[in-house]
């Protein structure tokens, strides 16, 4: 079985993966478009990301408080597993039925959720590291809507930082970036 949510991450997945298995021990501690993180901090923070969803996909209590040091022995093979059962979690019909408990919002906003932090953190992780990203334009449509809504309680929580405003060159992805609070053009210094 497939939901559009699975398969919307079943579409952005292989680029996120590649870009985490492309991510070498000495780049770890370069600097990435989310201020407060460095890429460790990132990939433990999308590690996170993917293990918690499967909780919620299945309406089960996750505790974002817990902060596992998910970067020990074949941490990006075990990131690819991880994905795999994320997708396979959102697969299920019932995963986009009603309100999230732990989330107080309707399941298929929370599956968006999911499927925006890989896309947008899986570019945040690529920029920082200097490697290609690329995303499918179904993938991004949906997300430029789901981002537009949740904006402004975004912004408010420090989830988004404040809106970039747009360079006009008619590439959703960097306008979505822009909704986000990431200026497409960013680079690691140093």
């Amino acid at each position: 079985m497939t939901t559009k949510t699975s398969d919307l991450l079943t579409a952005t997945a292989p680029q996120a993966v590649a870009v985490v298995r492309g991510i070498t021990d000495d780049q770890l501690d370069r600097p990435t478009p989310c201020q407060e993180y460095a890429v460790r901090d990132l990939l433990g923070h999308l590690f996170q990301v993917v293990v918690n969803f499967q909780g919620l996909a299945a309406r089960r209590p996750v505790d974002w408080s817990e902060q596992p040091d998910f970067l020990t022995g074949d941490w990006r093979d075990r990131f690819a597993d991880e994905v795999e059962l994320v997708i396979r979690a959102w697969s299920e019909p019932s995963a986009l039925e009603g309100v999230s408990p732990g989330m107080g919002m309707p399941q298929e906003v929370v599956g968006g959720m999911l499927l925006l932090d890989l896309t947008v953190h899986g570019w945040d992780l690529a920029r920082s590291t200097g490697q290609p990203y690329r995303t499918e334009p179904a993938v991004v449509a949906e997300l430029l809507d789901l981002a537009a809504r949740l904006a402004p309680t975004a912004r408010e929580r420090g989830v988004f930082g404040a809106a970039v405003e747009p360079v006009d060159t008619g590439d959703d992805l960097a306008r979505l970036l822009c909704l986000t609070g990431r200026d497409p053009a960013w680079t690691p210094v140093g």
